[in-house]
């Protein structure tokens, strides 16, 4: 059989035993995988706020300017390579072929790495022709320093998606934080170094933008060591292929471009919400009477509050995706009402996750501010961005949903439209506002996109959500909550008059944030139980929840 003419299946003979295994090493391989996801999106979101607090504004717009730019091109160059990688990788290991699946290899790296160099060209020479189209002439440096991790990161990706394809979810997850870990120490080493020597804004925010490149070595070592080991281990004596004619490099490079590029398009469009940033906000504050450093400061003040709103997205994120397989598997298996249902029970998640927190955010942004930046500017730009967590959360989770059903190009198109809807808001509103209108029109466009994608879940999947249950109950408890913390923050201004002048006004403030979060996260759930929103069915689907549930039930506190 030549596998290339269509006829790659697995054997439908193997025994129940194999398959239970099978499957209970996928779900180990997954909860590697989310596990490491979640500490390296966690250093990679808080890392800002060190990178602010030690260079300040200027270096944090600079910084911010360009590492959407660079997120954009590294996506070009090599998103969805790894996932086509593993697919094709997997398909060739399930029948021991071991020789055809590091052929894969060899193909998807020689791809990847022509793409990273063209990119790393276009990025390194073409920085000063960049920076000047952004309006920031000094964010030339730092865009050629973050070219060098393009001659880097696609390796790194193609050996991921390889071992991967092998089932081996532990490479992946170690070289992903040690990706992280070294580009945050790296980062801050060069931050201190730059900033001793007195280094201008420019070069300081180039050492910053440097960090990736030097997380990118550290990872991509990580995964050669894998390779290497892999090669003297048992697979490696599995070299010979056992498919009689290989799949042309030609074919199979065509492949590979049809597998990835739909998935390429559904992850670029994300970074595009901050190009447009990028590409508009400079200029506009500059237009509106200020120079290239003041629009820099008034940039990096409008960035105060993604790091937190990034959060947000990520802990809800990763709290409803867990759903998406379980969606997955009842497609294929041709079950409407299991999908129905189980769509409603992620949204409704995601939904009274997130918009909690959006609230919360904008209620405590001023001791938050303080606490994670040292003063209060920009903090009533922070309180609007608070609400982006809300509607880009639940866009994220339908756009995911719409993709296991596999419609990925209808999610990607909904985004370019936000992404253009905040480029006009931008226009219109931050001449009359300043950075607070371009936090306006972020929300806009978050929820434009998140009702674009939520009508056409709700049209796939038939999904439908209780008013009552849904909106009118988790407001009731969120304006409880707000109260609560309002009337805290209250008080706490009071206690801080009272107190000594000598006391860091810092420190103070972080534990009035601090105090804000825990008490907000204490009246929002109590006020959801106590007025009938949440049910027994909305407990299962929390981690460890489930557990309080007879004593929640046996109080009255949750109805059966």
């Amino acid at each position: 059989m030549v596998y290339w003419q269509g006829n790659e299946t697995c054997d439908s003979g193997k025994n129940g035993v194999l398959q239970a295994a099978m499957k209970s090493g996928l779900l180990k391989g997954a909860a590697i995988l989310g596990a490491a996801a979640v500490i390296s999106k966690l250093l990679g979101t808080m890392q800002k706020i060190p990178l602010q607090n030690i260079a300040g504004d200027g270096v944090f717009g600079i910084y911010n300017i360009v590492y959407p730019f660079y997120i954009l091109i590294l996506y070009v160059a090599t998103a969805g390579f790894p996932v086509a990688i593993s697919i094709f990788v997997a398909e060739r290991a399930a029948r021991g072929d071991y020789g055809e699946a590091r052929r894969v290899l060899r193909v998807a790296v020689a791809i990847l790495s022509a793409s990273g160099v063209v990119c790393f060209l276009l990025m390194f020479y073409g920085a000063g022709a960049i920076a000047a189209a952004i309006g920031v002439p000094a964010a030339a440096p730092a865009i050629r320093s973050v070219s060098f991790a393009l001659l880097l990161a696609p390796l790194m990706g193609a050996l991921r998606g390889y071992f991967q394809g092998l089932q081996q979810m532990m490479p992946t997850a170690v070289s992903q934080v040690a990706e992280q870990s070294v580009r945050v120490a790296a980062m801050i080493w060069l931050l201190f170094y730059l900033t001793g020597i007195g280094s201008s804004d420019s070069y300081v925010a180039a050492g910053a933008t440097f960090g990736s490149t030097a997380g990118a070595l550290a990872g991509l070592l990580v995964m050669l060591g894998y390779w290497w080991r892999e090669r003297a281990g048992a697979n490696g004596t599995l070299l010979a292929a056992t498919t009689p004619l290989p799949e042309p490099y030609g074919r199979l490079a065509k492949r590979f471009a049809a597998y990835a590029l739909p998935i390429c398009l559904g992850s670029i469009v994300l970074p595009m919400l901050s190009i447009a940033d990028a590409f508009t906000m400079p200029r506009l504050l500059q237009m509106n009477g200020g120079n290239e450093q003041s629009a820099l400061v008034a940039f990096g003040l409008y960035n105060h509050g993604l790091p937190l709103v990034q959060l947000v997205s990520m802990i809800a994120t990763s709290m409803a995706v867990a759903l998406v397989p379980a969606i997955a598997e009842a497609k294929q298996l041709r079950r409407p009402a299991v999908i129905r249902s189980r769509t409603e029970q992620a949204m409704r998640l995601t939904w009274l996750v997130s918009l909690p927190a959006s609230f919360g955010l904008a209620v405590a942004a001023v001791p938050l501010n303080v606490m994670f930046y040292e003063r209060p500017d920009g903090s009533l730009a922070m309180a609007i961005l608070a609400f982006t967590a809300v509607f880009s959360t639940v866009s994220v989770v339908a756009a995911s949903i719409l993709q296991g059903f596999g419609s990925v190009v209808p999610p990607a198109l909904n985004m370019l439209a936000a992404a253009a809807f905040k480029i006009i808001g931008n226009v219109i509103l931050t001449p009359l506002w300043g950075i607070e209108g371009a936090a306006v029109a972020a929300v806009l466009a978050f929820a434009v996109v998140c009702g674009l994608n939520v009508r056409l879940l709700v049209r796939a999947t038939g999904a439908r959500f209780d008013w009552r249950g849904s909106v009118v109950l988790p407001l009731a408890s969120i304006a409880l909550m707000c109260c609560a913390i309002a009337l805290f923050l209250f008080a706490a201004a009071a206690v801080r008059e009272a107190l000594p002048d000598r006391l860091p006004a810092r420190a103070v403030e972080t534990v009035v944030a601090l105090g804000a979060v825990l008490l907000g996260a204490l009246v929002y759930p109590a006020a959801m139980l106590r007025l009938g929103a949440v049910t027994a069915a909305d407990l299962a689907l929390l981690p460890y929840a489930a557990r309080f549930t007879p004593w929640l039930t046996r109080h009255g506190w949750v109805k059966p």
